[in-house]
C-alpha cells in the first residue's frame, strides 16, 4: 500500500497518494502563476475605530474601505455570473472548497481537508465544521452538491456550466443523458463530499475555488430564483462579508460575516462597493480621498499616478480581443453575414489593426501586443511559454497592411470594394471607444468602413450572448492557469462562445485533451487547436491584459489575482 502524504497549505492540508505527489506537483508548479500583487490604498476621509485582530492597524481608524467597483454588476448570482468585476463581489461574499493565496495557488477554504486518490479521479473533501452561513445555519456538504447541480441544469442557463463538466458524467447530466444520481458528486455525510473526475485533472483544485463552485443554499434559492441575488435578506453568504444595502447604480454595502468561521482575522467591518462608471469621476474620488481603491484609472492618468505612487500596474492572465459574428448571424444583413463568413476577410481585419498605436495611445499599461489567443504567464510541464509562437508579427504593420489587401483581394473585396458596412460595437464603460476609433481607422486604410456602436454594460453583455452584433469588443481573463481555459470557450456550443464558432476538429482536440494524461500529447493537442483557431480567425487578439489600480498609502492586505480577482478578506485601514 502507499503512503499517503500531506502538503500544508495555510488553513488546512491537501493530502494525496505518493506515487502521483510528485507528478503531480510539477505540473501545478509549472502551471501556476505567482504573481499576484499585495497592494495598499488610502482611506476615505471620514475615517475612525479600531481594526480587530492586527496591531498594526490604528485605533482611531475606522475599518470602512470603499471599492470602486465600476459599472453594475449584472448579477451576483455566483451561478448565472460571468463578469470578472461580479466574481470580486461574490468571491468575497462567498466561500468555495478552495480559496486562492497570495501566490495564486489553490488551498483550503471551506474545506478543512482535500484527499486525492492514487489516479486523481476521486477527491474527498473533509468540510470545516465549523462553518457557517451569515444567518447561522451549518454550511454542508449538500449546499455544495445542490449548487453544482443547479449550475448543470440547462435550464438555469448557466455559461459557465462546462467548467463543471470535469465531474463524472456532468456533460451528460447538462444534455439530459444521465440523472443526478449518476453524476460523480456524493454526498456522504453533512461534512464529507466525495467527487470523481471523468480523467485526472491537474488544475482541478483552481477550480474549486472558482465562484461558479461556490455552495448555496437551497431552501433560499429555490425559494425565489430570480430574485435571490438581488436582497440583503435572501443573499445568504457563507465567506466573510455579508450583503446589508444594494441601491442599483451606487453601491453594494457589505459587514463583516459575524458567523464566518475565520471572523477574528477579518480587519475590514464595512465594505463599501461604488458603482461609478466614469473613470475620471471615480480616479477625482480617490485623489480626494473619498474612495479607497479604484478598480481602473483613465489612461492620461497612469503615468503621472505611477510617478506619484498611485497608480500600480501588474500582470493578469487575459486577452483583449475582438469577437466576430460568425454563428449567430439570423438577425445579419446578408451582404455582412457572406463578408464576416469569409475566413480571408476575417484574417485580413486582423492583420490590418495596429496592436502597438492602442497601447501607445490608450492603453498605456505595459500591455504586449497579442499575436496568439492563449496570452503570455501560461506554462507548459517543462517550465517554457506555452504562448511561444508567433502567428503574425504585430510590429510588421507595413507587412501587415499589404498582406491584408491581398487577403482581400483573393476574397473577392479587392481595396474593399463590394464590402458592406461593417458594425463595430463596444461597451460605454471605459476606453474601449478610444480603442474601436482607432481600429476603425486602421481598418479603414484596406478599404473597410467601419461603423461604431455602443451600449451599457449589462446591455451589451446581453447582446453579444444573443448575437446581435457583426464585430464586438470581448475580453477573457482565465479561469485557471493553463491554456484550456482560453482554448475551451470555442468550442460548438460553449456557454461564452459568442461568436457562435463551431469546427468539428477543433472540438475533437479540446475533448481530447480534457482527458490526455500524457503533458506534452496534451500541450500539442492544445497547440494544434489554438492553430486552427488563430487560421479561422472568428477572434481578433489585440494585447495581453495588465491590471491598472489605484490606491494610496493607508489600507494594507488587498490580494490582486493574476486571474482578475480582488481578495479583500485581509485588507485592513492603517
Amino acid at each position: 500500500m502507499l503512503k499517503a502524504v500531506y502538503i500544508y497549505y495555510k488553513g488546512g492540508k491537501f493530502k494525496m497518494k505518493s506515487s502521483k505527489l510528485k507528478k503531480l506537483c510539477a505540473v501545478i508548479m509549472a502551471a501556476t502563476i505567482s504573481t499576484t500583487l499585495f497592494i495598499g490604498c488610502g482611506s476615505s476621509n471620514d475615517g475612525s475605530t479600531s481594526s480587530k485582530g492586527n496591531s498594526n492597524a490604528s485605533d482611531t481608524v475606522k475599518q470602512e474601505l470603499v471599492f470602486n467597483l465600476g459599472a453594475d454588476p449584472e448579477t451576483i448570482d455566483p451561478t448565472i455570473n460571468t463578469a470578472s468585476e461580479a466574481s470580486t463581489v461574490i468571491l468575497n461574499a462567498f466561500e468555495c472548497i478552495m480559496t486562492l493565496d497570495e501566490n495564486d495557488n489553490a488551498v483550503e477554504g471551506a474545506a478543512e481537508s482535500v484527499e486525492v486518490s492514487d489516479d486523481g479521479l476521486v477527491y474527498t473533501i473533509k468540510l470545516r465544521k465549523d462553518g457557517k452561513w451569515s444567518d447561522g445555519e451549518p454550511v454542508v456538504a449538500d449546499n455544495f452538491k445542490y449548487s453544482w447541480v443547479r449550475a448543470l441544469t440547462k435550464e438555469n442557463a448557466a455559461e459557465y456550466a462546462y467548467q463543471l463538466y470535469y465531474i463524472k458524467n456532468a456533460e451528460k447530466y447538462y444534455n439530459g443523458e444521465a440523472t443526478a444520481d449518476e453524476l460523480g458528486i456524493n454526498v456522504i455525510d453533512d461534512y464529507t463530499l466525495e467527487v470523481t473526475l471523468e480523467a485526472p485533472t491537474t488544475y482541478f483544485p483552481q477550480l474549486l475555488a472558482f465562484p461558479t463552485y461556490a455552495p448555496l443554499r437551497e431552501d433560499i434559492v429555490s425559494a425565489d430564483p430570480e430574485g435571490w441575488a438581488t436582497k440583503p435578506e435572501t443573499y445568504v453568504t457563507n465567506g466573510a462579508f455579508k450583503l446589508v444595502q444594494w441601491d442599483m447604480k451606487d453601491q453594494l454595502v457589505f459587514e463583516k460575516n459575524e458567523n464566518y468561521w475565520n471572523k477574528d482575522s477579518i480587519k475590514l467591518d464595512k465594505l463599501t462597493f461604488k458603482l461609478v462608471t466614469d473613470d475620471t469621476t471615480a480616479y477625482s474620488e480617490l485623489q480626494a480621498g473619498n474612495f479607497d481603491v479604484v478598480n481602473s484609472v483613465p489612461t492620461n492618468e497612469i503615468e503621472p499616478g505611477q510617478e506619484a505612487g498611485l497608480v500600480h500596474v501588474s500582470p493578469k492572465l487575459g486577452t483583449y480581443y475582438f469577437g466576430i459574428n460568425v454563428g449567430k448571424q439570423d438577425d445579419m444583413a446578408e451582404d455582412v453575414k457572406t463578408a464576416l463568413s469569409n475566413k480571408l476577410v476575417r484574417q485580413a481585419i486582423n492583420l490590418a489593426i495596429d496592436r502597438q498605436e492602442i497601447i501607445d495611445n490608450v492603453g498605456k499599461a505595459e500591455q504586449v501586443a497579442a499575436y496568439s489567443f492563449v496570452p503570455e504567464g501560461i506554462y507548459n510541464p517543462d517550465g517554457t511559454e506555452f504562448a511561444d509562437k508567433e502567428y503574425y508579427d504585430p510590429s510588421d504593420m507595413d507587412g501587415n497592411i499589404e498582406k491584408a489587401k491581398e487577403l482581400l483581394k483573393e476574397a473577392g473585396y479587392e481595396n474593399g470594394e463590394g464590402l458592406p458596412t461593417i458594425e463595430l460595437m463596444y461597451n460605454s464603460e471605459g476606453a474601449h471607444k478610444d480603442i474601436c476609433q482607432i481600429v476603425q481607422e486602421n481598418l479603414a486604410k484596406i478599404g473597410i468602413n467601419i461603423e461604431l456602436a455602443n451600449q451599457e454594460w449589462a446591455v451589451f453583455l446581453n447582446t453579444r450572448q444573443q448575437g446581435g452584433y457583426e464585430i464586438a469588443r470581448q475580453g477573457w481573463i482565465g479561469d485557471y492557469s493553463d491554456p484550456m481555459t482560453f482554448l475551451d470557450l470555442f468550442v460548438t456550443g460553449g456557454g461564452n462562445n459568442d461568436s457562435g464558432y463551431s469546427n468539428p476538429e477543433y472540438d475533437a482536440l479540446i475533448a481530447a485533451a480534457k482527458v490526455e494524461t500524457d503533458p506534452d500529447k496534451r500541450k500539442e493537442q492544445l497547440r494544434e487547436a489554438e492553430d486552427i483557431l488563430m487560421d479561422d480567425m472568428p477572434i481578433l487578439p489585440i494585447y495581453y491584459y495588465t491590471t491598472v489600480m489605484g490606491w494610496n498609502e493607508n489600507v494594507k492586505g488587498i490580494q490582486v489575482s493574476v486571474l482578475g480577482t480582488v481578495y479583500l478578506q485581509g485588507a485592513y485601514i492603517e
